[in-house]
């Protein structure tokens, strides 16, 4: 790592300078995630772009992903690259190809260089922190989506969503995620103090482990941005 994340990651820019917030998904790839946060970061006087990956395509993986948030970056200087949960193994192919400011993890996939995204559960032990935190929590251990992703979505929310939602081709998950190592700007990871599919403890782990700083908790679930929009977006505005 050439910088320390740690220190780095609590360095925003000048104040009042304009920044574009590029967004990148979750699983399913859908840009209808980030509606909520959208307006926020263009009403503080910044560019927000949401970036849509086409996560049901069974040709198209990380190579396609980091293509297409390149493409949307284009030649904007100040960009604060965010990656939710699946989007993170996109965000460091995207910043090893083009230049951004800094880079924020949202309950993410944090990857090590050369990992695929199929390896990184066992990598992790993720399952072991999730059905762990389960048991702890007093919800059940089987994956259901209401229990384990809308379970603090505002339910006008979730039902707007499911005309979004769309499945995750297998493509991607045998893609290697081939960087070099963390460039040398602020990056952060957050945590979802109520993420139930990736729980906090794991991802603070996670964080420690992989990037050497720790992850900051936020109230929320696993899909934060939908549940604590204006919270995830007042610490975003902290980076800009």
């Amino acid at each position: 790592m050439n910088t320390s994340p740690g220190d780095a990651g609590r360095a925003g820019g000048p104040a009042g300078q304009q920044r574009s917030f590029v967004l990148i998904p979750g699983a399913g790839g859908t840009a209808w995630y980030w509606h909520r946060i959208v307006p926020l970061l263009r009403q503080a006087g910044h560019e927000a772009i949401a970036v849509d990956l086409p996560g049901d395509d069974p040709a198209a993986g990380l190579p396609e992903y980091t293509d297409l948030v390149a493409s949307a970056i284009g030649g904007r200087h100040d960009v604060v690259l965010v990656a939710q949960s699946l989007g993170g193994f996109t965000a460091p192919l995207v910043a090893a190809k083009v230049p951004v400011a800094s880079l924020v993890f949202v309950n993410a996939m944090i990857p090590r260089p050369g990992e695929t995204p199929g390896a990184w559960w066992d990598d992790t032990g993720w399952a072991g922190a999730r059905v762990a935190a389960a048991e702890q929590g007093g919800y059940g251990t089987e994956i259901d989506l209401a229990v384990y992703f809308l379970h603090d979505v505002p339910p006008e929310v979730a039902a707007a969503g499911e005309p979004y939602q769309r499945p995750e081709a297998d493509a991607v998950f045998g893609s290697v995620c081939d960087f070099p190592g963390w460039p040398a700007i602020p990056v952060r990871a957050v945590a979802g103090s109520g993420d139930r599919f990736f729980p906090a403890a794991f991802q603070q782990k996670l964080a420690a482990d992989r990037l050497g700083t720790e992850a900051d908790l936020l109230p929320g679930g696993h899909l934060i941005a939908l549940s604590q929009p204006a919270a995830l977006a007042d610490y975003l505005l902290g980076v800009a």
